[in-house]
């Protein structure tokens, strides 16, 4: 078949997601839409794309096909069992960016590092030392991978247990937790993400305030978390229950999705954001 024919029968497979049908043939061939379009009389070998293109009608990711994700401009590993970096927690990576260069920290945690992209761009970054936990052992496995990809594998101590065993304590701590409610309905692609990366429990918010209060217990000076578009009102009196200052932040659609609190005994630039 030539590639208008295929396009065009994959598109009739993948109503509603034309643009999809057209990204999967780009990512098969590794050309882009420009080089379709001016091949578009070239036969090429239909059978392959074609699983691909039902593997994504069945809800199977682009990341997971692909095994890759793009964030912040740069290419990381990406598998099944780990959580698929989105858009929205690149304004949580601004925000802790534009606070570190104004108030450096030497004890950094994230919780929950996923595939390790936000460590890793940090660690990259401002070239310092981050501590990261995470309880999937496959995310282990990939954060270690794309810290070697992006040569920071010895500036991030990943470990493997619930952020509530940690001993030590820390400046900064930040997080993209579950924060879904658990009677939520998903679409049939995220449905196939680990589901204890994106549900929160039975109010969504549970494990954003058991951040919050371990982030209290541990003294930190900044907190910064992304949360559920109708979570800031309840987000804001916990923080505010723990003696945290707040500042929130919108996504690209006006929802809320980002919070830094600053201790409150912290002297602190509120004009830095």
């Amino acid at each position: 078949m030539t590639i208008k024919q295929v396009v065009k029968s994959a598109q009739q497979r993948l109503k509603g997601y034309e643009n999809e049908a057209i990204f999967l043939l780009c990512e098969y061939l590794q050309k882009n839409r420009t080089w379709l379009f001016l091949n578009e009389d070239l036969d090429i070998d239909e059978k392959p794309y074609f699983q691909l293109v039902n593997r994504f009608k069945n809800g199977e990711p682009f990341e997971y096909i692909f095994e890759k994700a793009t964030f912040w401009g740069l290419e990381f590993f990406i598998k099944k069992r780990v959580l698929i970096p989105r858009y929205d927690s690149e304004i949580l990576l601004s925000k802790i960016i534009k606070l570190y260069e104004k108030y450096p920290c030497k004890k950094i945690l994230e919780i929950g590092f996923g595939s390790g992209i936000l460590s890793i761009i940090f660690a990259k970054i401002f070239n310092c030392k981050i501590t990261a936990c995470d309880i999937n052992p496959t995310a282990l496995e990939v954060a270690k991978m794309n810290a070697k990809l992006h040569k920071v594998e010895h500036l991030i101590e990943f470990k493997l247990c619930n952020f509530e065993l940690i001993q030590e304590d820390f400046e900064l701590i930040f997080s993209n937790p579950p924060y879904i409610k658990n009677d939520y309905k998903l679409d049939i692609w995220v449905q196939n993400e680990p589901q204890d990366s994106l549900f929160g429990g039975e109010l969504g918010y549970e494990i954003l305030e058991k951040i919050i209060l371990f982030a209290r217990n541990k003294n930190v000076r900044f907190l910064a978390c992304e949360f559920g578009y109708d979570q800031k009102e309840i987000v804001h009196k916990i923080l505010c229950t723990n003696n945290f200052k707040s500042h929130f932040f919108k996504d690209e659609r006006n929802f809320d999705r980002v919070f830094v609190a600053i201790a409150k005994n912290e002297i602190f630039n509120e004009k830095i954001f």
